[in-house]
């Protein structure tokens, strides 16, 4: 039972991160109908950003509260700024192009990132410091969940909540709502459209960015590729849980993370992607608009 309970939270906890970048690719697609494949890689700018304000910090002696809040600060800014430019360089030339253009401009802007944080840093992983400390409370709780674990999970839970709330009650996110539903009429009642969409990767690269400094805390290491493999996970929690869909991005990287943590921890580390992307398979198979998604009405 203890190792079961382990699995789950386990499991929680890498949904979890797989949740806070999904939530970028759905945003995106709700808005364009694109998907941004160079997306994992603002997780992994994200990551590597927070590691060397985190450095620089360390070595002045800054307190370990503001070293998270400085590093997470620069982390989310840093990365959204690199998807307003990849969002307007990339992207928005290619708006009203045929939809294979936007996706292979997509694909070469993730790998023009990898390559040109592998030769700004190094192929070898690097040791990130642990920002998140061991909370005394949690001690009891300590063989099944850990301090970042539990840091993790809420800090997805409030992102969620929070998003929703935004697109539910706020200008920018009835204009997102607006943008989403009929762009060229949200554009004549008077919306920017062009304005709306880079709130939107902006939103969702500043996501990315602190899931990317999360994991890397948690797991104590990060390199150039971390952003490729984490990428094309958030991209199969999105679909799996509808993408489009906030709370099916949450969903979806919960049952995707689950999913490889009993896989990995019942039957083999080997067969982890197996898992995953079969089980991606099934969904869209039987529901193929994902757990929470609407089934679009084709119109004659």
């Amino acid at each position: 039972m203890d190792y079961f309970i382990e699995l789950f939270f386990g499991g929680l906890t890498r949904g979890s991160i797989y949740a806070l970048i999904a939530l970028g690719y759905t945003m995106v697609y709700g808005i364009i109908g694109l998907i941004n494949f160079a997306h994992g890689e603002i997780y992994m700018i994200g990551a590597f950003t927070a590691f060397i304000v985190a450095t620089v910090l360390s070595i002045y002696g800054f307190p370990l509260l503001a070293i998270v809040v400085l590093a997470g600060l620069a982390a989310a800014v840093w990365s959204a700024s690199y998807g307003y430019t990849i969002e307007k360089i990339a992207y928005r030339p290619l708006r009203h192009a045929p939809r294979l253009s936007p996706l292979i401009s997509a694909i070469g802007m993730s790998i023009f990132l990898q390559n040109y944080v592998l030769l700004a840093q190094t192929s070898d992983f690097q040791p990130f410091p642990e920002l998140i400390p061991e909370f005394d409370f949690m001690e009891p709780y300590a063989s099944f969940i850990g301090s970042s674990d539990m840091v993790i999970l809420v800090t997805t839970a409030v992102v969620m909540i929070g998003l929703t709330l935004l697109i539910k009650y706020t200008r920018i996110g009835k204009a997102m709502r607006a943008t989403s539903q009929d762009r060229t009429m949200a554009m004549l009642v008077g919306i920017d459209v062009n304005r709306v969409i880079s709130t939107t990767f902006v939103i969702g690269s500043a996501l990315a960015a602190i899931g990317g400094m999360l994991i890397a805390s948690h797991i104590g290491q990060i390199n150039f590729y971390i952003g490729f493999i984490a990428g094309i996970k958030a991209f199969t929690a999105a679909v799996l849980g509808g993408i489009g869909s906030i709370p099916g991005a949450v969903l979806g990287g919960f049952v995707l993370g689950l999913t490889e943590s009993f896989a990995t921890g019942y039957v083999s580390s080997d067969y982890e992607d197996v898992f995953a992307f079969s089980l991606l398979v099934l969904i869209l198979i039987f529901k193929p608009s994902g757990l929470l998604g609407k089934a679009e009405i084709q119109k004659v």
